[in-house]
């Protein structure tokens, strides 16, 4: 498969920089990758785990998780749709069809319009629930590519009578057995790849000003009305805005894809920090001589209902919980600023803002696996 570079440019309307990163796949952005009819691995598979928590709660470690195995899942069961204690955020894991490609993400409605009395929960939690149904039943002759399922669960998003307005961004990925990864992203959710205590890519968030993120929308009648009247209509972007980038990984990759009230808080490198101690700690990564590669014992790790040295999590249920617990530990400092604060500090230095960002908090990491059963 031809991979193209991952581009990068930067644009300055007024006085504010809009950071994206561009990759343009094959045939207009569609993937000419043929669909894995098989149900069994054939190559990478992706352990996914999730943790989550309301700006307006605590930090459950026992409840604000949830794992999800792969091979314990079949088209004939349902995916993960359920809509926990998170807020505004939300997020997916479901298989692809009776593949074994994987498509995983996570969406953050955006709080602006509770300004008009709409709950942008509706919408971010409808279209996860949108996105891992299409996942599943996706029955296409080539494989499905992150964009396509934006577009899909978008379009039903529009089609639901029960969700009639609101925003929210989107970081969605289809990762197939072959280690390639495609990622749309659209607003200021985003990821990184960790590869062996390094951080291999960070995303850019898309924005048309400071924290005025790229958003999917419904924008309900009576506020366009309103808007052809008084001006300032709301932002509505597309899923053909968003960012796709297509992304090699391989075994003991750490995918970590989060909402802003992650890395409004945190940095990539402080999210490096937080994963290379665990798992040197597991032995998932391991350091010598000649290196850090990756340890024996990492698929054991990320088996669930395996718990190695007596943890109560996966692995990768494991990372998204300190990760989460991390974040919003950080949100509730008024003594440490995070990226957030260092932004506003940048932009309004007048305002004098220093701290974390309370906000909804939603990890999902995936541990790129390729099981010792497989051959090659």
């Amino acid at each position: 498969m031809l991979i193209t570079p991952v581009l990068q440019y930067q644009q300055c309307p007024a006085q504010w920089a809009d950071f994206r990163s561009v990759s343009r796949s094959p045939l207009n952005g569609q993937s000419s990758r043929t669909s894995h009819t098989s149900s069994k691995p054939s190559g990478i598979v992706y352990k996914v785990g999730a943790a989550f928590v309301g700006k307006g709660r605590s930090f459950n470690a026992k409840d604000n998780v949830f794992s999800y195995d792969p091979s314990q899942h079949s088209s004939d069961k349902q995916p993960f749709t359920g809509r926990p204690a998170s807020g505004q955020d939300a997020f997916f894991a479901s298989n692809v069809g009776n593949g074994s490609s994987m498509a995983f993400g996570v969406a953050d409605g955006v709080g602006g319009w509770i300004d008009s009395g709409i709950d942008s929960a509706h919408f971010s939690h409808g279209l996860c629930r949108y996105l891992a149904n299409n996942a599943q039943g996706y029955r296409g002759e080539n494989s499905l590519s992150a964009r396509e399922l934006l577009e899909r669960g978008y379009q039903d998003v529009v089609a639901d009578e029960n969700i009639t307005g609101g925003g929210t961004t989107a970081c969605v990925a289809v990762g197939d057995s072959l280690g390639f990864l495609e990622v749309a992203n659209l607003g200021d959710s985003g990821f990184v790849q960790l590869r062996l205590n390094a951080v291999y890519y960070n995303s850019n968030p898309q924005t048309h000003a400071f924290n005025t993120p790229y958003q999917l929308s419904i924008i309900p009648p009576k506020i366009l009305r309103r808007s052809r009247i008084f001006g300032g209509m709301p932002l509505r972007d597309y899923p053909r805005d968003a960012s796709v980038t297509v992304h090699a990984v391989r075994h003991g990759d750490i995918l970590v894809f989060a909402t802003d009230g992650v890395w409004d808080n945190l940095s990539s490198s402080q999210v490096l920090r937080i994963v290379s101690e665990d798992m040197a700690r597991l032995s998932a990564w391991t350091t010598g001589e000649r290196g850090t590669s990756v340890g024996k014992r990492l698929e054991a790790l990320t088996e669930v209902e395996v718990a190695p040295n007596h943890e109560e999590f996966s692995l990768q249920t494991r990372l998204a919980k300190v990760i989460a617990r991390t974040a919003k530990a950080v949100s509730q400092d008024p003594r440490r600023d995070g990226p957030f604060a260092k932004e506003v500090q940048r932009f309004y230095p007048y305002e004098d803002f220093h701290g974390g960002k309370v906000d909804d908090i939603c990890v999902v990491v995936a541990v790129v696996v390729k099981p010792t059963t497989v051959e090659g």
